[in-house]
């Protein structure tokens, strides 16, 4: 995928999978920040999938941000996780159409024969929780970049 380019010449979108724990991490890492309208959360019964479309920060494109002095950016991604079983969330008002929750990380807490359930931690004590076969799980961006609104990283007040 380095090869890959948008004619501009920035970087490839990104198209990832995770199988396992430690490439789950990576995911969590890439999706941390990142905010979606409840409206853009489904899960697909029949399909065993659930998606969502996110707004997430780039942070593989933090550090040649900064190089550059140039403004930081986000970009549309769809978040999707196979083989799920059922969906419970906590702290989520799915009636309130307005709602936009932050993603803070993904985890794995495993089961027996490689099930478990996959948590998506969410800012304000929220949670969603899909019981799962096995961990799959894909992010793919679906759009180009763009500058962040704030042109700013998300601080986490550790500087």
């Amino acid at each position: 995928m380095a090869d890959a380019t948008f004619e501009e010449g920035r970087e490839a979108p990104l198209n990832l999978g995770a199988q396992e724990e430690e490439d789950l991490k990576v995911i969590s890492a890439l999706v941390q920040d990142s905010v979606f309208p409840v409206t853009e959360m489904r899960w697909q019964a029949s399909r065993h999938r659930f998606a969502l479309l996110i707004n997430r920060f780039r942070w593989e494109d933090r550090a040649a941000a900064e190089k550059r002095a140039r403004a930081y950016e986000r970009v549309q991604s769809l978040l999707v996780v196979d083989n799920v079983l059922g969906v419970a969330s906590q702290g989520v008002d799915r009636s309130d159409k307005d709602l936009v929750l932050s993603l803070l990380s993904l985890s794995f807490e495993p089961g027996e024969d490689g099930a478990g359930h996959l948590v998506l931690t969410l800012a304000g004590d929220g949670a969603i929780r899909l019981s799962v076969e096995a961990i799959d799980v894909s992010l793919r961006d679906v759009t180009r970049p763009y500058t962040a609104p704030s042109g700013k990283a998300p601080d986490h007040g550790d500087d």
